[in-house]
């Protein structure tokens, strides 16, 4: 069977997680999020971003959680923005504009957005009220690029959104690997500080499914529960949820799994680096995207599974290369053996 670095999900759980569901199975608990795990669960990541009026919901999975917050916080004439790379625009049908909230897309090659790129968006907005009003800024850390904002692009950008009255919304899908990239400055207490709305994924990162979303915008945390509830979201056995997170917070176990599926995609890439290999983007995470001839793409896709993609030239493509909180060394290994000896 092929080793895939296709995605940080194909296995199921880490073990602690998987204890812990086994453990509590039997006990009796309140129903929709009002467990003891949940509860639990909601004060640890309080203390962790040190916001105690932040309010927290358990969610199934990241197009749900940016499903419920975007249609949940914009009025039905208000829109979000979105660099061009963004999962909202291209890895989630449609489903943003399906409640009738319209994505005005930025072209970025890099995944993330800046003050600078989204003046043009509002200048071409301000044809009141025949034009769709831009309310949300979309962005995710780390991005669909793998890329990472840095303390000081986060700040700027949280400035610009309040000075422009625009609410500001973070994809966590792989929060834990943005953080945890050995470039990274920034912190979960200052993404708590300086977002309206964020999620820390834990699909992607440990979980079985679950994202945690984070409310730290008091005037946005008011019914926000009813629409997660309408939206079919609201899981009878909330503790499914609670229980993950629970254990992911404990003893910064979420972090140091990211850590370990950075460092893994890390050393696939420095040994790719020293055989000359370039990059479509360069990352620090857990994402990379070597750019290799089609036949050495064809002689490592015998071995492993991964996404070519974006082609280059007649000869050349970009492949997607994820590893996960589960990426063991043999397989890093054996990829990296494949390269050494094909270049």
């Amino acid at each position: 069977m092929k080793f895939s670095f296709k995605n940080d999900y194909s296995e199921g759980c880490h073990p602690n997680i998987l204890q812990a569901l086994l453990q509590h199975n039997l006990d009796q608990q309140a129903g929709y999020g009002e467990d003891e795990y949940s509860l639990q669960a909601k004060e640890l990541i309080k203390e962790k971003i040190k916001n105690p009026n932040s309010e927290i919901y358990f969610v199934s999975g990241g197009t749900q959680a940016n499903l419920i917050v975007i249609s949940s916080i914009l009025r039905p004439y208000q829109c979000a923005v979105s660099a061009s790379t963004g999962h909202i625009l291209n890895n989630e049908t449609g489903a943003i504009e399906a409640t009738g909230h319209k994505i005005l897309s930025i072209e970025k090659e890099d995944g993330k957005l800046t003050p600078e790129d989204i003046i043009p968006v509002l200048e071409g907005h301000r044809n009141v009220p025949h034009q769709v009003m831009p309310k949300l800024v979309y962005i995710s850390n780390s991005t669909e690029l793998g890329t990472i904002y840095t303390l000081k692009e986060l700040e700027e950008l949280s400035n610009f959104c309040k000075e422009n009255n625009l609410y500001l919304f973070m994809d966590g899908a792989r929060m834990g690997h943005g953080l945890t990239s050995e470039i990274s400055n920034l912190t979960l207490e200052k993404v708590a500080e300086l977002t309206d709305v964020f999620y820390l994924g834990g699909t992607k990162n440990g979980a079985l499914i679950g994202e945690a979303i984070v409310i730290n915008n008091q005037e946005l945390q008011q019914d926000f529960a009813f629409n997660i509830k309408q939206k079919g979201a609201l899981l009878a056995k909330g503790r499914l949820l609670g229980i993950q997170f629970l254990e992911l917070m404990k003893n910064d176990l979420y972090f140091d799994l990211a850590k370990h599926a950075n460092q893994q995609a890390m050393k696939i890439k420095n040994a790719m680096k020293e055989k000359g290999v370039q990059f479509l983007s360069d990352t620090y995470t857990n994402q990379i995207f070597p750019i290799l001839s089609n036949h050495l793409i064809e002689k490592l896709s015998e071995k492993f599974e991964f996404y070519v993609w974006k082609k280059i030239d007649e000869d050349f493509s970009a492949i997607r290369l994820i590893t996960s909180w589960n990426t063991g060394d043999e397989p890093v290994n054996d990829f990296i053996k494949i390269i050494k000896t094909e270049l």
